[in-house]
């Protein structure tokens, strides 16, 4: 699909590094930014001691919320001095409510912008990127330190699986794919048959893509006792790719959580730009 709106959400602690950031792709694409800065809410105290420590907790959320209008205000900011068409809001959601507040926000944006400043925390990291994925409908993606982010890229790997998730996420990214000179669509001990990725695994999808004006290569790789994840990884080095799609949590998030799986991976160690939808 075209981007023609990108969502990119900071904390009160953030600089502008992954405002930069989100701000250059819009410019690149002459896209509209949208700027969600969202502070957690400490929990409301309960038992014994719930008397004594109000007190502290009605000027904690106090100082947060001069915090929260500060910090928007800074963003404002910013994007004046940028000269971007964008839009700013704020959130000051209880934890329990924090993904889906970001959830909603994300509805009305094409795909989710997370830069590394967000990337290297680590509680409302978590909340950006379930809130995106889970309550949006939308992709997000995730950028990680030292990589070079743009939504032109010229060298695509396509991580295929056959799954709902993957099917979305390429044609979420539809419109990069078919302006990229180079699409390698990967699978990793992909398994022949109707119920998985067909009698020649890869064809059907390659076609599809084929079909859209996509330059594309189809790679099958065995892992030789290596996780998906890595194999992913080291092909996506070694065909100099610029951004990997893939689909995400294509099992729960429980069991990816308790078991691992390759979405937990790329999420705890990204060597490129990542785009992800479910």
């Amino acid at each position: 699909m075209t981007f023609r709106t990108l969502l990119t959400v900071t904390g009160l602690n953030h600089g502008e590094g992954d405002l930069k950031l989100a701000a250059d792709l819009c410019e690149q694409i002459d896209a509209h930014l949208s700027v969600l800065v969202v502070a957690i809410a400490p929990p409301l105290p309960v038992g014994e001691y719930a008397a004594v420590v109000s007190d502290t907790w009605s000027k904690e959320r106090y100082d947060d919320l001069k915090r929260l209008k500060k910090r928007t205000a800074a963003v404002s900011d910013f994007i004046v001095g940028r000269a971007l068409s964008a839009d700013i809001a704020n959130a000051y959601p209880e934890q329990g409510s924090a993904d889906e507040a970001i959830g909603r926000r994300a509805r009305y944006a094409d795909i989710t912008v997370i830069g590394p400043e967000m990337l290297a925390g680590e509680a409302l990291k978590n909340k950006v990127i379930e809130g995106a994925l889970f309550s949006s409908g939308k992709p997000v993606l995730l950028v990680p330190g030292k990589a070079r982010a743009t939504l032109k890229p010229k060298r695509v790997l396509v991580a295929w699986d056959a799954r709902l998730e993957s099917s979305r996420a390429v044609r979420e990214s539809l419109d990069m794919l078919k302006g990229a000179d180079e699409v390698r669509l990967v699978m990793v001990d992909p398994i022949e048959g109707e119920h998985y990725h067909g009698a020649e695994p890869g064809a059907d999808a390659a076609v599809y893509l084929a079909r859209h004006g996509v330059k594309v290569t189809v790679d099958r790789l065995p892992s030789s006792n290596h996780s998906v994840a890595d194999v992913l990884r080291q092909h996506a080095v070694d065909v100099a790719a610029e951004l990997m799609v893939m689909g995400a949590y294509g099992h729960s998030r429980l069991r990816e959580r308790i078991f691992g799986g390759v979405t937990k991976s790329m999420l705890e160690d990204q060597s490129l730009p990542v785009l992800m939808a479910r």
